[in-house]
């Protein structure tokens, strides 16, 4: 009872001597045999079979997807940090040998992802979220793909690709494409969409995107193609009649909705403190500059400039910026469905910002050191098979990846071997061992 009570309460793990025990080991030939994380690997490979990952039966797919999960690094480094955790041994020419034919999975980890949705998940293709980001190269020069453009990592002077990224109502990623560095986002949302839609042949297809892909030309395109969409709509282009119009309409009432046309308008009390202290900021900086000629002169979208070049206050676009505080516009071409459901789909929108941000920043997805086009492919498909995994993972444990991930690299499995008696001991640890 004693030895129980002891066992029970100390962190120190107690070896059988006993000579007729299998266990039996003697202390001058003890030597650690192997340690890893065992539980982190069965834990990371139940979930990547849960998903349906296993059925491509590809080793470099699922060790890398893992270990980018776990702890992402470089190829290089993650093939040290697979022998280190995982007890996986590569070596770096096989590797990249093998990464080339990784593209040409593509298809089936798209097709697995959609699947996993559909069954799990209740997807249906009848609301799906849309938006692109950018990942920039550590690099001085690009190429045909890596190209500079518009960069939301605020990286302007470095190459980067565009990605765009499909995901559904809770933000399962269910596909993905590439596009050269200087694409505009506005050009990404078509192909995307039509490729999937004729790809599973899809009757009733709802997309949800930001303002950024709202264009006359895109919209001519999706409703030629019978496709849904809700989109955010640039209330700031309205004429000051409209904005007028829609201002009274609205009258300040806090989640007051109105639709005029095929656009709804939203009011929102919250929304409208904080248009109302950005234009204060703006008025007051451009009152400077105008009491201030002889400062250094930056633009200031409330001043107007005239003929003979001087400026002003541009009192009208005062006023109806003043009018639109508050005020967000969805722009969208579904008649059945009431307007406030229309907007939560298009709030739901933090939905795709939440997976880039766990591609980027959990996933460390950039900068890219990858150069030729097939790399920064293959680098991005394994990201988005550890995406997949990521969003299995904080659904089902209900914490974030990162917590997940700490708990994990704590519980290592040790492997002692008796030299003099070949037997060996496994030991496992809830805390890591020191």
């Amino acid at each position: 009872m004693g030895r129980k009570y002891i066992l029970s309460r100390s962190l120190q793990p107690s070896l059988n001597f006993n000579p007729h025990s299998d266990e039996i080991m003697y202390k001058r030939g003890i030597r650690v045999e192997k340690s890893y994380l065992g539980e982190a690997y069965d834990y990371l490979s139940r979930i990547y079979s849960q998903i349906g990952f296993s059925q491509i039966n590809n080793k470099y797919l699922k060790h890398f997807s893992l270990i980018r999960v776990l702890e992402p690094a470089s190829k290089i480094k993650s093939i040290g940090l697979l022998n280190k955790y995982f007890a996986v041994g590569y070596k770096k020419t096989t590797v990249f040998r093998e990464f080339l034919h990784l593209n040409s999975l593509k298809d089936k980890v798209i097709d697995i992802a959609i699947k996993y949705a559909k069954n799990n998940l209740g997807f249906d293709f009848t609301l799906v979220f849309y938006d692109v980001t950018t990942l920039y190269f550590e690099a001085d020069k690009g190429d045909d793909f890596r190209l500079s453009g518009f960069s939301k990592d605020n990286k302007m002077n470095l190459p980067q690709i565009l990605v765009g990224l499909l995901v559904e109502k809770i933000g399962f990623p269910i596909y993905f494409d590439l596009f050269k560095g200087n694409t505009f986002e506005g050009k990404t949302i078509i192909p995307v969409i039509l490729k999937i839609k004729n790809k599973y042949r899809i009757k009733r297809f709802t997309v949800v995107a930001d303002a950024g892909m709202l264009s006359k030309d895109n919209l001519k395109e999706l409703e030629k193609n019978n496709i849904d969409y809700v989109v955010g709509s640039r209330v700031k282009t309205l004429k000051i009649d409209k904005a007028k119009n829609i201002s009274l309409l609205l009258n300040k009432e806090n989640g007051r909705i109105i639709k005029s046309g095929d656009i709804i308008y939203e009011y929102l009390s919250s929304r409208a403190r904080k248009d109302k202290a950005d234009n204060d900021k703006q008025i007051e900086k451009a009152k400077y500059y105008l009491s201030n000629p002889a400062k250094v002169f930056k633009r200031s979208k409330f001043l107007a400039n005239s003929k003979e070049n001087k400026f002003s206050l541009n009192k009208i676009l005062v006023e109806k910026y003043r009018l639109l505080e508050g005020i967000k516009g969805y722009k969208t071409n579904i008649k059945d469905l009431a307007p406030e459901l229309l907007i939560q789909r298009y709030k739901d929108l933090w939905r795709i910002e939440q997976s880039f941000r766990i591609a980027k920043s959990d996933l460390e997805a950039r900068p890219i050191y990858h150069r030729k086009k097939n790399s920064i492919e293959y680098h991005f498909l394994i990201v988005f098979v550890a995406l997949c995994m990521t969003k299995v993972i904080e659904m089902k444990e209900g914490k974030s990846i990162k917590k997940v991930v700490e708990d994990l690299k704590d519980r290592w499995t040790i492997i002692l071997k008796d030299e003099i008696s070949g037997n060996q001991l496994e030991l496992k640890f809830n805390n890591k061992p020191h």
